[in-house]
């Protein structure tokens, strides 16, 4: 049962870190993706190096918010903490825990 439990945590962690990082998104994108910039409801890059450019697209704002795609290479997720993994190239649970961080929360060590 010990699993079950830690995964319902890592889930609760994943949604926490999700919600947060939704309500300051213009702010995340700009730390994630210094080279991007907003154009109406998205945030433009042109890559997920945060190079300037318009191939990676970030919804800023609706229910899709913080849903995102890379058009040039296919890459793509639903929410802030996959486009934390992707820019950082880590695994989903490590980018929580950076983007927990990086917002300033706390007990959010499971991912």
């Amino acid at each position: 049962m010990q699993a079950v439990e830690r995964l319902a945590a890592s889930r609760a962690d994943f949604a926490a870190v999700n919600r947060a990082a939704l309500a300051r998104l213009p702010d995340v994108l700009a730390r994630l993706l210094p080279g991007g910039r907003a154009h109406g409801a998205e945030w433009h890059a042109g890559n997920l190096r945060g190079e300037a450019g318009n191939s990676l697209r970030v919804r800023l704002r609706g229910e899709r918010a913080g849903a995102w795609c890379d058009f040039a290479t296919g890459d793509k997720g639903g929410d802030p903490v996959s486009l934390a993994a992707a820019v950082a190239r880590v695994p989903q649970a490590e980018a929580a825990r950076r983007l927990a961080r990086m917002l300033g929360m706390g007990g959010c060590d499971n991912g």
